[in-house]
């Protein structure tokens, strides 16, 4: 058991660097398009191909946060995700990457249903709407961890002494 215990972090940070890894090629790929869409001159077309680069980046972030949650999480500070401040930590950092990447998705498929076939509308629409949807169940799981959280004061406290180890 312990040589499992000890195999886990570098697994964490093997998925953490492929992670890492992923976002610099969905960087590279969205410097790319913008590169090809502005050298070939500036007009509604040219916007388009940003708009899809910036969907590109929003992939990259949250692929990068992913990456770094891993490696703070589970190889920094070695914690295992059991007590209720925690679990909302992580969620909420994770949520919130995959929120806004959603949203930002969202509205790069409008621009392009808009632009290209109405009928991809209902596909952008269902993006903002599951972003909609998402944000008010993560309120929801903090407004609801925050009582957990008042019955056990000592796991705040926990937790912020394990910050002290990502200064």
């Amino acid at each position: 058991m312990r040589l499992l215990m000890r195999i886990f972090p570098l697994v964490h940070g093997l998925i953490a660097l492929l992670f890492a890894a992923g976002s610099l090629v969905l960087i590279t790929i969205a410097t790319r398009v913008a590169w090809t869409a502005v050298s070939t001159g500036l007009g509604k077309d040219t916007a388009q191909e940003i708009i899809e680069a910036v969907g590109l980046l929003a992939a990259a972030v949250v692929a990068l946060q992913i990456s770094q949650t891993i490696a703070e999480e589970e190889i920094i500070r070695g914690m295992h995700i059991s007590g209720p401040t925690r679990v909302r930590r992580f969620l909420s950092r994770f949520f919130v990457v995959v929120v806004v990447a959603l949203a930002v998705e969202g509205l790069v498929a409008t621009f392009k249903a808009v632009r290209e076939d109405m009928a991809r509308l209902v596909y952008a629409s269902s993006l903002l709407l599951s972003s909609g949807v998402l944000l008010a169940a993560w309120g929801l799981f903090i407004h609801l961890n925050r009582s957990a959280e008042e019955l056990e004061p000592e796991a705040m406290q926990k937790a912020k002494q394990e910050d002290r180890k990502l200064e």
